[in-house]
């Protein structure tokens, strides 16, 4: 029995998918039933997680806010500063948290073009204002970190654009990551903040991903060392940029650290900005057993966190700035954010009351609860924001229930906030998309579409132009597509691979790209530095290649392909015309639609080299084969395969021409 070429073709389709597919669910999924003796840290096996009685007791209580990338700036929106101020004075004395983290990017740094970016000292000296005018030092502990906006054009921690060391909080004592012991009650929490901005710092767009050295790794298994020398009973743990998006200079990560120490409950972190709004909501446990929560950014959407341990549950709530009264459910908890390997859940299973704190800016009216679809009960009231309820938790201990909660102030505003819990280990999951954001590694990301985007802009016309010395040697048969698109593209890149100028130009050039610099040019003010797509030399320093995939793929995505498809219909019609000479000239208006598209691909990367030169100086696109080169190499080969002799595509003539070759009263 014979089996088509194109069967066989789509079941290795079909089994590479399948076997991607695999991958990818084995990398995202996490064993919410994982047994906690299984797990061990680097003392030997691990114990359970401490059980509490969870009842209405005031203690084993402790919350705190989280804020992200302000993103200050003395050209957009000068709102962020006004409602940040607002923020510390209004939120801050409402909610009195034990700790307020920021977690980077609290200036923009950027030009007023949005291109460019350096550290501008106003938007640090308003930052510095806020926190002054506001005395919030005075009523939190106010913990900042830098993000990598605050690290645009920052050589090094000395230099005199290391704005964050005098203007920020922590700066002046830490300068990179640090630890704060924070006591509440009998217990003790280590708040170890993680700074893994690139060192040096260039200018965008180069500074998006961050790195952790050797240096780095140390001094933060250093703050682990430290918290649990301190018998610390739980660890958060915040910083800038997610795990997906930090490189290791070393054999360890930030995940393998976290997943290690048992008190780490969970990181928090920033810098994503929900993707542009395309990922909200971007929370996952991860499989080393620590939560990861990414917080939408204050820039644009004005989003802050409420976070609690109590009786060592982790609980949160992200809200939106000036919306009153707040309420947040600590006991029993969500059921989508239960850390097995950090959190005992008898202590819910066994408890006697439900928990919850609610804040407002004025005192608070009721606060009601609702269980699956009973009646309302009235909480009671036991001290500052602490609101309980006598249950049962025998009633609720099979299957997946909800609660929700009603608080009204006296203002008369309405909150109304509901989740699933389970008391039998039942489990609901997550959203898929969050969970590749921040599990998935963002470089290695970077790099599959760079490989996939050159695999596409050389292969095809490698494996066309081996593919017509066969059937030159009459070792094959012409193929024929039976869908005509795809038969029409056949014939046009099988030409286009025949035109030795055209195809050596299109291959080496984007070869070049995989090895050779892209730019020379003032990555940092007054310091030169050289692009490649495998990483930055700046001075003697080396940054591994990590957005410059990203940047690739968009050239080769955005300009090499369509470049390449663009030659192949035009070597197509000149041949097509060869064939079927015109009786009458060609109309200004044909011949300017004929290089329309040519044109506006060259604008367009014209635009792009000036964006380039935005950002880097005029020394960057003078030494910019990415850039200014590819434009050089487009207007050639558009210029060659519009003039070359029509005996160049005689070969192609022999393959594709109905006679098998050009009539020689046509040829050039």
């Amino acid at each position: 029995m014979k089996i088509a070429k194109s069967t066989i073709i789509l079941l290795v389709f079909v089994l590479m998918l399948s076997i991607f597919v695999a991958n990818v669910a084995d990398l995202i999924s996490v064993d919410s039933h994982l047994p906690d003796e299984t797990l061990r840290d680097n003392n030997g096996w691990w114990t359970r997680p401490k059980y509490y009685d969870i009842g209405n007791s005031y203690d084993h209580l402790i919350w705190f806010l989280q804020i992200s990338d302000l993103h200050i700036s003395i050209f957009k929106d000068p709102s962020r500063i006004s409602e940040l101020k607002e923020f510390c004075n209004v939120t801050v004395d409402s909610i009195n948290p034990a700790v307020v983290l920021a977690s980077g990017d609290l200036t923009d740094a950027k030009n007023e073009d949005e291109m460019g970016s350096k550290q501008i000292l106003k938007e640090w000296q308003y930052y510095k204002y806020v926190i002054d005018e506001t005395n919030i030092k005075e009523r939190t502990l106010w913990l900042d970190v830098r993000g990598n906006h605050d690290n645009f054009n920052v050589v090094s921690l000395e230099s005199k654009n290391n704005y964050y060391s005098n203007y920020s909080i922590q700066g002046k004592k830490h300068p990179r990551s640090y630890m704060y012991n924070v006591n509440v009650g009998s217990e003790t929490y280590s708040f170890i903040a993680i700074d893994a901005c690139l060192k040096p710092g260039p200018r965008r767009p180069f500074n998006f991903v961050g790195i952790l050295d050797q240096q780095e790794i140390d001094k933060i298994q250093q703050l682990v060392n430290q918290s649990k020398e301190s018998n610390a009973d739980y660890a958060i743990v915040f910083g800038h940029y997610p795990t997906s998006c930090i490189l290791s200079q070393s054999d360890t990560n930030i995940r393998n650290i976290l997943g290690r120490y048992r008190k780490s409950m969970v990181y928090l972190c920033g810098h994503y900005h929900m993707l542009g709004g395309m990922v909200p909501n971007m929370y996952t446990l991860q499989k080393a057993g620590f939560l990861e929560l990414e917080l939408a950014d204050w820039k644009d959407n004005r989003l802050y966190r409420l976070a609690a341990v109590d009786h060592g549950q982790f609980s949160f709530i992200d809200l939106k700035h000036n919306d009153w009264p707040v309420a947040l459910i600590t006991n029993p908890k969500n059921m989508l954010f239960m850390m097995p390997q950090k959190e005992n859940s008898k202590s819910i299973i066994t408890s006697t009351h439900v928990r919850i704190l609610a804040f407002s800016t004025v005192s608070l009216k009721t606060v009601e609860i609702q269980l699956d679809h009973e009646v309302w009960q009235k909480c009671d009231h036991i001290k500052g924001p602490l609101y309980v309820l006598p249950w049962n938790s025998t009633k609720y201990r099979e299957g997946i229930h909800q609660i929700t909660v009603r608080v009204i102030d006296k203002e008369d505003r309405e909150k109304v906030v509901s989740h699933y819990f389970s008391l039998d280990g039942s489990w609901l999951s997550s959203r898929i998309l969050p969970k590749l954001v921040l599990m998935f590694n963002v470089v290695h990301i970077f790099q599959f579409l760079f490989a996939i985007t050159l695999v596409l802009s050389v292969v095809p016309l490698c494996l066309l132009r081996l593919l017509h010395i066969y059937y030159k040697n009459r070792q094959l048969h012409r193929p024929r597509l039976r869908i005509k698109f795809f038969h029409s593209w056949l014939r046009k890149l099988w030409i286009l691979s025949t035109i030795d100028k055209a195809f050596y130009g299109l291959v080496l050039y984007a070869l070049y790209l995989t090895v050779g610099p892209w730019t020379v040019g003032e990555i940092i003010e007054d310091h030169i530095g050289v692009i490649f797509v495998w990483g930055i030399f700046i001075g003697n320093r080396y940054l591994p290649g990590a957005f410059t995939y990203a940047y690739g793929y968009f050239q080769l995505c955005c300009f090499h392909l369509p470049l390449m498809l663009i030659l192949a219909h035009r070597v197509d019609r000149r041949l097509q015309e060869a064939e079927n000479p015109a009786r009458l000239p060609m109309s200004k208006f044909r011949l300017i639609w004929q290089y329309m598209l040519t044109w506006l691909l060259i604008l367009i990367q014209s635009i792009m080299t000036y964006f380039l030169y935005l950002e880097y100086g005029i020394i960057a696109i003078l030494l910019c084969p990415l850039r200014t080169g590819s434009i050089i190499v487009a207007a050639l080969l558009c210029y060659y395969v519009n003039t070359m002799p029509l005996s160049c595509l005689r070969s192609a003539a022999s393959v594709w021409s109905p006679h098998g070759a050009i009539n020689n009263n046509n040829a050039i």
